[in-house]
């Protein structure tokens, strides 16, 4: 039930043509489109360059693109007086800026519609340029431009961030040209549990120097401000926040080190593989039916999977694969400690039993070692500081995905830069009321 006072039925307010300084004085429909005929409500009679005042010299006509009611686009058919002054000569139309842009081939409303179709239902501009009832490139310069002037340069985008994440992400999937970027996370959100992480910025290239100089680019106030880094174990990352955030903690998230723990898990499978086989494993080789199983964890596992897994280990060959697979598990098992100062203590320990007295054949293990002791500050900063892991950003990188997906690729880095923060900026709550 609506609690309301309802009034006379009004084109004008119905399609909120007064917010634009508009009055409805006719419509025109068919099946491919409705047409609104309206005038400016307000007059513009007065001379701005002498201050008398003019007289009517006659109308013109001018269409916009509005936001579409049901399935047929929206076109404004304004007319605009034209005002002649007698006294200087000169010639001027009524202000119509409430309205639409100079040049604009589409309302503000209009364009507000589109923006939160893209920011809110993630849209395609294919398809907000249809509601719209306008080409592609007409929806696409329009949005981006306004998204970029509401959303994306907003100074206040940036407050408040404490946290951030850095990781690299291909954009393109191409021979030609570089394809990856640094994208940069604000994980404070995510950390202190207030709403979900959001995409600050994208930068082309993925080394130390792109890192350093997009931080070096921050105001020193805004750089003080950031407490932890959380990122992958690529160094490059890690020196420059060194450089250019002292006083912050890098926090090597556990989705990277457990996959450095798998990638020794799997290599150290095929290399045993192919010592006793002398090929890559086939369909009913035992270690590659059970390349999946050894990827789960061990409170995971059926007693199908455990049936599997005991009958694998049972051949001593394999003993270097169970050795590598304790490793790996050990290493799921702190990270999954409730207790984060147990877990800590879990992955100090594994830390130290990998980086000594580690058996020559176990190269896999070795290798991981030597990585784990040269980032355990890192690794075990996480236990210290619950929710700065970088799973956020990876949650993102698939948003963004989808969105190249969705778009059939892109070819502008400009415009995939645009459309990403669209997406992924966190703007859902400043388009959509309910949202925040």
């Amino acid at each position: 039930m609506f609690h309301a006072t309802f009034a006379a039925p009004d084109l004008t307010t119905f399609c909120r043509l007064d917010d634009l300084g508009l009055e409805a004085v006719g419509q025109f429909l068919d099946r491919e489109r409705a047409v609104i005929e309206c005038r400016v409500i307000e007059p513009d009679p007065w001379c701005r360059k002498c201050g008398a005042e003019g007289v009517v010299r006659d109308t013109v006509a001018r269409q916009l693109a509005h936001e579409p009611f049901g399935h047929r686009p929206t076109t404004l058919l304004v007319r605009v007086r034209r005002y002649r002054c007698d006294h200087c000569r000169r010639t001027w139309r009524q202000d119509m800026s409430k309205a639409a842009a100079p040049r604009a081939k589409i309302s503000r409303g209009g364009l507000g519609w589109a923006l939160e179709a893209i920011v809110v239902d993630h849209l395609t501009v294919s398809r907000a340029a249809a509601g719209l009832g306008v080409s592609w490139h007409t929806a696409n310069t329009a949005i981006l431009a306004e998204g970029k002037r509401r959303l994306i340069d907003d100074p206040t985008r940036f407050d408040g961030v404490t946290t951030i994440g850095v990781d690299e992400h291909v954009w393109r999937h191409t021979r030609f040209g570089d394809k990856y970027v640094t994208v940069i996370i604000d994980l404070t959100p995510n950390r202190n549990k207030t709403g979900p992480a959001k995409l600050l910025d994208m930068v082309e290239g993925r080394s130390k120097a792109v890192f350093k100089q997009w931080l070096a680019a921050r105001p020193k106030q805004w750089r003080d401000r950031i407490e932890v880094v959380a990122m992958d174990g690529f160094t490059g990352f890690k020196t420059a926040a060194a450089e250019e955030l002292p006083d912050a903690i890098s926090v090597m998230d556990p989705f990277h080190v457990v996959g450095l723990a798998g990638d020794a898990l799997d290599v150290c499978r095929r290399r045993v593989q192919q010592d006793l086989l002398g090929r890559r494993g086939m369909k009913g080789d035992p270690l590659y039916q059970a390349r999946r199983t050894l990827h789960t964890g061990d409170k995971l596992l059926t007693d199908r999977q455990r049936i599997r897994l005991e009958a694998l280990f049972a051949a001593e060959e394999h003993v270097e694969v169970e050795a590598t697979w304790g490793i790996y598990q050990r290493m799921i098992a702190a990270y999954r400690e409730p207790d984060k100062t147990t877990g800590k203590q879990m992955m100090q320990d594994l830390i130290d039993a990998v980086t000594s007295g580690v058996p020559t054949a176990l190269v896999e293990i070795r290798k991981l070692g030597r990585t784990l002791k040269r980032r355990a500050a890192d690794i075990l900063a996480f236990f210290d500081r619950p929710g700065t892991s970088n799973g956020a950003t990876e949650a993102i990188n698939g948003r963004l995905e989808h969105l190249r997906g969705s778009a059939l690729g892109f070819r502008n880095l400009t415009n995939y830069v645009a459309r990403s923060l669209l997406e992924a900026g966190g703007f859902r709550p400043h388009l959509h009321p309910r949202m925040r």
